[in-house]
């Protein structure tokens, strides 16, 4: 992996490289293979010695007590863990699975290397263990669909046989949620100004609604630096920001921010989905940017290059998903009436934008500045 950096510093985000066949005709490559050689013989040899052993202790007690019986499980764990990776790494050497995505990659600071491995489409699993396997599944969610249709997920699962159908939500969204369209804030690719209009948005709208609110971000780089922004700011209004990464888990988090009379709780992947706070603890929502997927993302990289317009057909769908699953964090109850900023202008200027605002419930929706969102969202709030 130095080699691959050219023996430049690993950069802030680490160092993720694929490993294709390309990679293993590198002359470097032969050493990954020597020495993987040699460890795979020691490992080989553990692993048989780990079955040896468990199987020795089983044949020579008649009745183990709770005690070695529960050690006797946690060693198969091992061996199984073991055994699994002994084979993860054999194929990423030597022996690669057709339909396997292989990636190594180096934490930024830590130097901590963990090699990665993952099915390049899950639909022969599913098929495999779910849809032979069964008598019947059904799969329940509200963002089963992209822009109105199944066939995305479908074509994903392998689930060609599958009956569908689209239930209407109990939410009146046009009477409960504003959905406001910022269409003045500079564009994503244009870094610097957009991070200053998303901060500037975000402290201004806080402000206004006393906190209340949610923001999800598609990097922890870019929340990471909005919080230190925003954190001075916030603070003299009494407002608490709160950020996923500090140290507290999920659940925490969330508990502390849902008992807090003025705060605002960042977040990034793990917040578009499975947050419930419903009531007033939750008013605001804000999305700093359309959730598209890192292009150079092993596992993004290597399914993109299976389809014949990986944007239209793989990319596009999937940042849809998770934009309804970002926008569902609102409003969790038929008593509950919330905002979502949309701090992203692509949703107004590019021909696929409209593929996301159409792919929501019907709300009441404001086109205007950033200027005008923090009174339009009080007069929603009736603050």
């Amino acid at each position: 992996m130095e080699d691959q950096r050219d023996g430049q510093p690993i950069n802030g985000y680490g160092q993720q490289v694929r490993v294709l066949p390309s990679t293993r005709t590198l002359p470097v490559w032969s050493e990954v293979e020597v020495v993987w050689d040699k460890a795979d013989g020691s490992l080989r040899s553990l692993l048989a010695l780990l079955g040896e052993f468990q199987k020795t202790i089983s044949d020579s007690l008649d009745e183990p007590n709770e005690d070695i019986q529960d050690t006797l499980s946690s060693l198969a764990s091992v061996n199984r863990r073991l055994a699994e990776a002994e084979l993860t790494v054999n194929g990423m050497v030597f022996k690669p699975e057709e339909m396997k995505i292989y990636w190594a990659e180096l934490l930024p600071n830590n130097f901590r290397l963990n090699l990665q491995s993952a099915p390049l489409h899950i639909g022969p699993l599913m098929e495999q263990y779910l849809w032979h396997e069964k008598t019947c599944i059904i799969l329940t969610s509200a963002t089963l669909t992209a822009h109105g249709e199944f066939d995305y997920l479908r074509n994903r699962l392998n689930a060609d046989e599958a009956d569908e159908l689209v239930l209407g939500s109990p939410f009146d969204f046009e009477a409960s949620t504003l959905l406001y369209l910022v269409n003045d804030i500079p564009e994503p690719s244009d870094a610097n100004a957009y991070q200053r209009g998303v901060e500037s948005a975000i402290i201004r709208l806080a402000k206004a609604t006393n906190g209340r609110m949610l923001v999800l971000f598609t990097s922890y780089a870019q929340l990471k630096r909005t919080s230190q922004n925003i954190n001075g700011a916030l603070a003299e209004a009494d407002i608490q920001v709160y950020e996923q990464g500090e140290g507290a888990s999920t659940n925490t988090l969330l508990e502390t921010f849902r008992e807090a009379d003025k705060a605002v709780l960042l977040g990034t992947r793990a917040f578009w989905e499975g947050v419930d706070i419903p009531g007033e603890a939750l008013s605001v929502l804000v999305i700093a940017k359309l959730p598209f997927d890192v292009p150079s993302d092993p596992i993004i990289a290597a399914r993109s290059e299976t389809f014949d317009d990986p944007f239209n057909e793989y990319n596009l769908p999937e940042a849809i998903l998770r934009f309804r699953q970002g926008f569902g964090r609102l409003i969790r109850t038929q008593s509950d009436r919330g905002v979502v900023a949309i701090l992203d202008k692509r949703v107004l200027t590019k021909k696929y934008g409209r593929q996301f605002i159409e792919s929501l419930p019907t709300c009441t929706v404001k086109v205007a500045s950033a200027g005008e969102l923090p009174s339009a969202a009080a007069k929603w709030l009736n603050l």
